[in-house]
């Protein structure tokens, strides 16, 4: 593997842990925001985890703190962190692909980011020690 090869992944490892935190936060305000609204949501009769917004909100939490501290330890370079990185976003993944009734391009835009993620992990792995 060429230096410019090993860079260049690193730079793409770099990325996709950022992207993990960014997408833990904006899940996190996500939580948030649902947790402040009261009662259930009629659009959202039907959906998996119910109609009350508050559930939904719990969930959201959950996941962004997954994604961040998989992020983190990406950062850290700790490389059970980067496939730990991989199963957070396809958690992230997941959790768009439920919201997609309701909230269609915002939850396109996020399973979008969880891919790249997943591509910037998998595809740049370390460099063997062979």
């Amino acid at each position: 593997m060429t230096i410019e090869s090993q860079t260049r992944g690193q730079g793409m490892v770099t990325f996709s842990a950022i992207l993990l935190v960014t997408m833990g936060i904006m899940r996190i305000l996500d939580g948030i925001w649902s947790l402040t609204q009261h009662g259930a949501a009629p659009h959202l009769q039907g959906g998996l985890l119910g109609s009350k917004l508050s559930t939904y909100g719990g969930v959201w939490i959950g996941v962004g703190a997954l994604l961040i501290l998989a992020g983190v330890g990406v950062v850290l370079r700790v490389q059970a962190a980067r496939w730990f990185g991989v199963a957070a976003a396809i958690v992230a993944c997941i959790s768009g692909i439920l919201w997609i009734p309701y909230y269609p391009v915002w939850a396109i835009v996020y399973i979008y980011l969880a891919v790249v993620v997943i591509y910037g992990l998998v595809v740049y792995a370390a460099p063997s020690e062979a």
